[in-house]
C-alpha cells in the first residue's frame, strides 16, 4: 500500500503540471488583465508601467515558468478585487464549500442506500417502480431549477425555510437538498442494479439454502459486495460536487468556493480562477485516490502492485 501511495502522490506532478499549463493558456486567452485594473483616466505611461510591473512585456514561455515557479511556492498572484494574494481567499471560502458538499453526499447516502437495497429485494413490486421512477425524476432535475422551485415552495409561500445565507444548520437544508438529489437518484439505480447482481450470484443462493436470515443474507452478504461500485461512483461524484456548487451557491447565497469562483469569472478576477481551478483539481485526484484505498479495504482481493 505504501509504495502504491507513493506512486499514485508521483503521478499527480504531471497531471497538476498539465493543469497549470491549461489555467495558464486559458487565462492568457480571456484578453488583457490590465485594461480591468486601470481606471478610465488611466494614461499610456500608467499602462506600460503595470505591464513591465507584471511582467507581461516577457516572451509567453518566461511567463509561463515565472507563474510556475510562484505557483510550487504556493503563490498565486494577486487578486486586483480583494487586493489580497489569491490562494488565502479560496482556502478562506472552502470550509463552507466542504460543509454544503458533505451534507450533500450524507443526505444522498442516507436516502439511496435504503431505497436502493428495498428496491432490488422487491424487484418489479410496486415499491421497485415508484422508486426507479422517483429516481429518473431525481436525474432529470436540474440543480438550478429545483433550487428556485424549493425556494417559492419552502420559503416563499410556507415561510419555514430561510431563502439564503449560513447562520445555521437550518440554512442548509435546501442547499444541500438540491446538491444532493441528483447524487441521490443516480446513486439508487447504481445501488439497486449492483444488488441485483451480487443477489443473483451462487453464493447468495448457497446462503439461502443454509437457512440463513433474509435480512443477514442482504446486509452483510450482498450489500457489502455491492459497495465497490457505490464507492467509485461516490469518488467521481467529486466533481459533480464541485460543479453543482457553483450554481448551488450562487442560488441560495452560500458563501462557498462555488460562488467565489462566479464571481471571479464575472471581475475577470483571474488569480482568483486560477488558485480555485488548481484546488479544484488537487481535491478531485485526492478523492480518485482515496477510492482506491477503499477498494482495498472493501475487497481485500484486489492488490496493487
Amino acid at each position: 500500500m505504501r509504495q502504491y501511495l507513493f506512486k499514485a502522490i508521483l503521478q499527480m506532478i504531471p497531471v497538476l503540471f498539465l493543469i497549470s499549463l491549461i489555467v495558464f493558456v486559458l487565462v492568457y486567452m480571456t484578453g488583457d488583465p490590465v485594461s480591468l485594473m486601470l481606471s478610465d483616466t488611466a494614461t499610456d505611461e500608467d499602462r506600460a508601467i503595470l505591464i513591465a510591473a507584471l511582467g507581461l512585456d516577457q516572451p509567453l514561455h518566461v511567463q509561463y515558468f515565472r507563474y510556475l515557479s510562484n505557483l510550487v511556492q504556493g503563490d498565486f498572484g494577486t487578486s486586483f478585487r480583494y487586493n489580497m494574494p489569491a490562494l488565502p481567499i479560496v482556502l478562506e471560502r472552502l470550509p463552507a464549500t466542504f460543509e454544503l458538499a458533505i451534507a450533500a453526499m450524507l443526505f444522498a447516502t442516507v436516502i439511496s442506500i435504503p431505497l436502493g437495497i428495498l428496491s432490488a429485494t422487491k424487484r418489479n413490486s410496486f415499491l421497485d417502480i415508484f422508486v426507479s421512477g422517483t429516481s429518473v425524476l431525481g436525474k432529470a432535475m436540474p440543480p438550478f431549477w429545483l433550487g428556485i422551485m424549493l425556494i417559492l415552495l419552502f420559503s416563499v409561500a410556507l415561510k419555514a425555510l430561510p431563502v439564503s445565507g449560513r447562520e445555521s444548520w437550518v440554512h442548509l437544508i435546501l442547499p444541500a437538498f438540491t446538491l444532493g438529489t441528483g447524487i441521490a437518484a443516480e446513486m439508487t439505480r447504481l445501488i439497486r442494479s449492483s444488488m441485483l447482481e451480487i443477489l443473483g450470484q451462487d453464493y447468495i443462493r448457497t446462503a439461502r439454502s443454509k437457512g440463513l436470515i433474509e435480512s443477514l443474507i442482504v446486509y452483510k452478504h450482498a450489500f457489502r459486495n455491492s459497495l465497490i461500485p457505490v464507492v467509485t461512483i461516490m469518488a467521481l461524484q467529486t466533481s459533480t460536487l464541485i460543479g453543482g456548487t457553483l450554481i448551488t451557491e450562487t442560488i441560495f447565497s452560500w458563501p462557498g468556493m462555488g460562488q467565489l469562483i462566479i464571481q471571479a469569472v464575472n471581475n475577470r478576477d483571474m488569480a482568483i480562477v486560477q488558485a480555485a481551478v488548481f484546488v479544484v483539481a488537487f481535491l478531485v485526484i485526492f478523492s480518485n485516490m482515496l477510492a482506491d484505498i477503499l477498494y482495498r479495504v472493501l475487497d481485500p482481493r484486489i492488490k496493487y502492485n
